[in-house]
């Protein structure tokens, strides 16, 4: 199998597992805001928001400097000494942030308009989160791809499984909430007992940790500013408008937000790959590489930010409450877009990662950050949910006009305008038979899709944006491509 076999087998062996993790929300949507009501999804999108939030403050980058520098390291001593000495690090900040949690734990759940409890809870989820991602960023380092895929798989189904049953038994979001520990709790323990296998264990003497610092930081700064653009907002509607708006805004955002599932696979092996490539000074596969991702991430999310955004209110109405439907179908459409812009400013941002000139893209979404935030105290208030997701796409494009400027400083690849254009216009015919089908109810939207889907892939072939050659190289691919 070729290297770029290799690499697209592995892109679909982890986009079926974020596909099982897109799963889960699109599950719990409907389930949370059809039993529960809006009010409580609004709560159950800021805890976990908060969680998000917090937890990147904890790891300061550090898992993507594991990667970064144990990706292609030799030397199973300082295998040990790296994967430990970031564990032990990120325990101890984890711990500090659960115990700030837990005695501020009351006027942080005035502000949420929920019980005391559940922010005790999530201070527990964090220190879980945590260490699980510092030992998947080492799974990751070691090429173990498919271990990561199983494991992510089984965390997704139990999730899903224990919030249900927590729903519809009658715990409400206090068992939902629960849920969530006791899963991470179950993962914990599977990733320690691989990690001793693997590589033993040992009390670090935290002697690297200067240099991943070194690396890490700015990532801290990208990641806290990705944060506040992609979730700030959620809280100002909070502040202005109350939780049941965050309860519709969050939902319309889920459905934009369903095109990340077709970013994580790529950038996901990518950063496994590339730094091995670029550090043995194999350019032209290193641009062949991007090159080839930025295709096929936009083959398929420019007709699906197409089909998102005109089907947002059937898929809303399908997934969550008319109520919900009515009142933010229009607020996908922006998202989806932000989203694309998003997954290209994370391709053009590997440029960087490998330049190790992490610092360019902390200050640029620091202050795609600010831009948001600022727009959004000033235009919330006055045209309420459609403000912050506008204001969104803004944030968004600013950072992709940025990256791409830098990151084409420190080396260019090709991009195929030709091909961008096509599928355009594949897609706008797509949409003119949605608009003509107007499909009512979930039989008729789920076929709407499927032929949709159809028209689109017999469309760019007819328009030869991709040609027969790539298409038997997938289904060679995906043949090999089981778990």
């Amino acid at each position: 199998m070729s290297s770029y076999q290799k690499f697209t087998k592995n892109v679909f062996i982890v986009g079926a597992t974020y596909a099982m993790g897109a799963l889960s929300g699109m599950v719990l949507l409907p389930v949370i805001t059809k039993l529960l009501g809006p009010k409580d999804y609004g709560v159950w999108v800021q805890l976990k928001g908060t969680i998000n939030l917090i937890i990147p403050f904890i790891l300061l980058g550090l898992p993507s400097a594991i990667v970064r520098f144990l990706a292609a390291e030799k030397n199973k001593e300082k295998i040990r000494e790296g994967v430990y000495s970031v564990l032990f690090f990120v325990f101890f900040i984890s711990l500090a942030a659960a115990l700030f949690l837990t005695i501020f734990s009351e006027p942080i759940a005035d502000f949420f308009q929920t019980s005391p409890v559940l922010v005790k809870i999530i201070s527990l989820i964090i220190i879980l989160e945590c260490l699980n991602l510092v030992i998947i960023d080492a799974l990751v380092a070691f090429q173990e791809l498919k271990k990561y895929s199983l494991l992510s798989i089984f965390q997704t189904i139990g999730e899903i499984l224990f919030v249900i049953y927590s729903i519809l038994f009658g715990y409400g979001l206090l068992g939902a909430v629960l849920s969530l520990v006791f899963i991470r709790l179950a993962v914990f323990s599977i990733l320690f007992i691989y990690i001793f296998k693997k590589i033993g264990i040992k009390v670090p003497n935290f002697s690297p940790m200067k240099k991943y610092l070194a690396f890490s930081l700015p990532i801290l700064s990208y990641v806290i500013s990705y944060w506040v653009v992609a979730s700030s907002d959620r809280y100002l509607i909070n502040l202005f408008f109350g939780v049941v708006f965050v309860g519709y805004y969050a939902s319309a955002y889920a459905i934009g937000s369903i095109i990340n599932f077709f970013i994580y696979p790529l950038t996901f092996v990518l950063s496994s790959v590339l730094p091995k490539l670029f550090d043995e000074k194999r350019m032209d596969e290193t641009k062949n590489l991007l090159k080839y991702s930025v295709k096929y991430f936009l083959s398929i999310t420019i007709p699906a930010a197409f089909g998102l955004s005109v089907l947002s209110h059937q898929l809303l109405s399908i997934f969550s409450t008319r109520e919900i439907a009515d009142n933010a179908y229009f607020v996908t459409p922006f998202v989806a877009a932000s989203i694309l812009l998003y997954g290209l400013s994370n391709f053009f941002g590997n440029n960087l990662v490998l330049a190790k000139k992490t610092k360019v893209t902390g200050v640029i979404w620091a202050f795609s950050a600010i831009l948001n935030l600022v727009l959004n105290l000033i235009f919330i208030p006055l045209f309420g949910i459609v403000a912050a997701a506008f204001t969104t796409f803004l944030a968004y494009l600013a950072s992709f006009l940025l990256i791409r400027h830098f990151a084409f400083k420190e080396f260019r690849f090709e991009i195929d305008w030709q091909f961008v254009t096509k599928s355009v216009i594949a897609s706008i015919l797509m949409v003119l038979f949605i608009l003509w089908f107007d499909p009512i109810g979930f039989s008729k939207t789920m076929q709407a899709i499927l032929i949709s889907v159809a028209i689109y892939g017999i469309l760019i072939l007819l328009f030869k944006g991709i040609n027969k050659k790539e298409v038997y190289f997938f289904i060679d691919s995906i043949k090999g491509s089981k778990i």
